[in-house]
């Protein structure tokens, strides 16, 4: 709804992992490298940590997406509580393999052929688990275990484990060694400084379409230190603050309408932001924005 008022050709500040919007700091091109390194040379095991709403799965689809060019599967699993049965089902769906049995023994077997194929074929397929940190051991150890899938010099099947900081902390635990001693790499995303921020807002808006400073330093400034350099935060923020600037027809957001979004986020300097995805903003915002201005 904002826009053509703003000179946007797209949102800026969506929450969808889009891999163009990723913003490039020194700690992310070094995960991004570690990542496209790992995945291309056929590691093994990478993890990939971060604090809530760092950009773990836009970084993870910028590094899949670098390499592309080498014919690259993947399958996401995004819901980390599944039974060991389902799980491995869900892995060959969304790899699009075929098994006329649910037994694990026949999956495995179709899993393992179809991985030998598609190595033949210099394809490299890759398994990324999401929310990793909420993985039991048990399931834990059956990811172990589909390293087992190799040939006498390469991993057939690259698995990413991409969770919160306690998941470092969960593959210390001693009954977890034999999974930690097969982790090739370790990569990790970070929140953002002041200066940071700032750029990434830019960054954003030039992806979008414009150059023009629709958020003044002294706005940016507020901007971090709300959000605190948590990137899906500031989006939450930005979001909502173009929303608010359209309502009120101004060209550069005000220092009042960041404090009207965090009151109506309910972000104070003291906690931090649920995190959960909201949908696009409501008519309910827009209209108490209104009722503020009126």
């Amino acid at each position: 709804m904002y826009k053509s008022f703003y000179g946007l050709n797209s949102n800026p500040f969506g929450l969808s992992p889009d891999p163009r919007y990723l913003y490039a700091t020194p700690a992310t091109r070094e995960a991004l490298a570690c990542l496209q390194y790992g995945i291309s040379s056929r590691k093994g095991f990478i993890v990939l940590t971060g604090e809530v709403g760092t950009g773990k799965t836009t970084l993870l689809r910028s590094a899949l997406e670098s390499v592309r060019a080498n014919n690259i599967h993947t399958s996401f699993v995004f819901n980390p509580r599944l039974e060991a049965a389902d799980f491995l089902e869900f892995v060959m769906t969304d790899f699009g393999i075929a098994c006329a049995s649910r037994s694990k023994s026949a999956m495995l077997m179709a899993l393992n052929k179809w991985l030998i194929d598609r190595f033949s074929r210099k394809e490299i397929c890759v398994l990324i688990i999401d929310e990793a940190h909420s993985l039991s051991a048990d399931m834990l150890e059956e990811i172990r275990l589909l390293t087992n899938l190799e040939t006498s010099s390469e991993k057939l099947l690259q698995i990413v484990l991409s969770g919160q900081p306690e998941l470092e902390e969960r593959l210390r635990m001693t009954a977890l060694r034999q999974l930690r001693q097969r982790i090739a790499l370790y990569s990790r995303t970070f929140v953002f400084d002041e200066q940071q921020t700032a750029a990434y807002i830019q960054h954003r808006l030039y992806v979008s379409g414009t150059d023009k400073p629709i958020f003044p330093g002294s706005v940016l400034k507020l901007i971090h230190r709300f959000s605190r350099g948590i990137p899906r935060v500031i989006n939450l923020i930005c979001e909502h603050a173009l929303v608010f600037g359209f309502v009120d027809q101004t060209p550069q957001i005000e220092e009042m309408v960041i404090y009207d979004v965090v009151h109506d986020l309910g972000l104070v300097e003291t906690s931090m932001l649920n995190t959960s995805e909201p949908g696009n903003p409501s008519e309910d915002l827009i209209t108490s924005q209104k009722e503020r201005s009126a």
